[in-house]
């Protein structure tokens, strides 16, 4: 008998923490715009394939433009990227996206890169002050080459924002309803939805990766899957 149930803790254990199987997801190739190149066209592949729990599957698809990496969100979403001198902007959106792009007061999966050696290190040196402590040398380098009037850097994290590190270079993060964030810092406006995300360095250069993610109520247990993903698979080279 007391065999029978260490063997059945075992079994309860494993299932518990095993890794979801490999299943499909549709994928969606998303347009792009860029001031060098012009418009870029959509990407096309093969459904991707990721580990993910089969109900999950079932509500999410793989988005991913030329400009940047790929991102899971709701099917049937809208997305668009742009690249620019200081690093990319790629949007997933329930509406379709306009010229003007997105309506950032609303539901939306918003992923920004930004260069470490562009116009892009002072937003990488913003992050890096309020939450990369280990990698403040590279703000004290930066502020000693002179900053531009009335600019400073601040010192430590948004004071609402929930933090959880999974290393010195990688942190997830919930900035609440109407509160100002890591969530809001990419462009998001404040509303009555919490959102939700992950930001990330990646040496040597440290260029910055931050994804943000507010869903409507009944897409919002998605969240976990999306921001996991992105913490797992848009990177794969990173240092960490």
């Amino acid at each position: 008998m007391h065999r029978r149930v260490v063997l059945l803790a075992c079994i309860a254990y494993f299932a518990a923490t095993a890794q979801p199987r490999a299943v499909a997801v549709p994928y969606v190739g998303c347009k792009s715009d860029t001031f060098v190149e012009g418009p870029l066209e959509a990407p096309s592949a093969r459904p991707k394939e990721i580990r993910i729990s089969p109900a999950a599957a079932q509500r999410l698809a793989y988005y991913e433009a030329a400009v940047a990496p790929g991102v899971l969100g709701p099917r049937g979403w809208y997305c668009f990227g742009y690249l620019g001198s200081a690093g990319a902007t790629f949007e997933i959106s329930p509406r379709p996206i306009s010229a003007d792009g997105p309506d950032l007061s609303g539901p939306l999966i918003l992923l920004t890169t930004r260069s470490a050696e562009t116009s892009g290190r002072f937003d990488v040196a913003t992050i890096i002050a309020r939450v990369f402590p280990a990698h403040r040398d590279f703000v004290t380098r930066l502020a000693s080459e002179g900053l531009p009037p009335n600019f400073s850097f601040p010192s430590g994290p948004y004071p609402k924002d929930k933090l959880s590190y999974k290393s010195t270079e990688v942190v997830e993060y919930e900035t609440p309803a109407q509160a100002d964030g890591l969530g809001t810092y990419s462009g998001l406006k404040q509303n009555a939805d919490p959102i939700r995300g992950e930001a990330m360095l990646m040496p040597p250069a440290l260029d910055l990766a931050v994804v943000a993610v507010r869903l409507p109520a009944d897409l919002r247990d998605l969240t976990s899957a999306i921001v996991q993903h992105f913490d797992c698979c848009s990177y794969s080279t990173r240092g960490r």
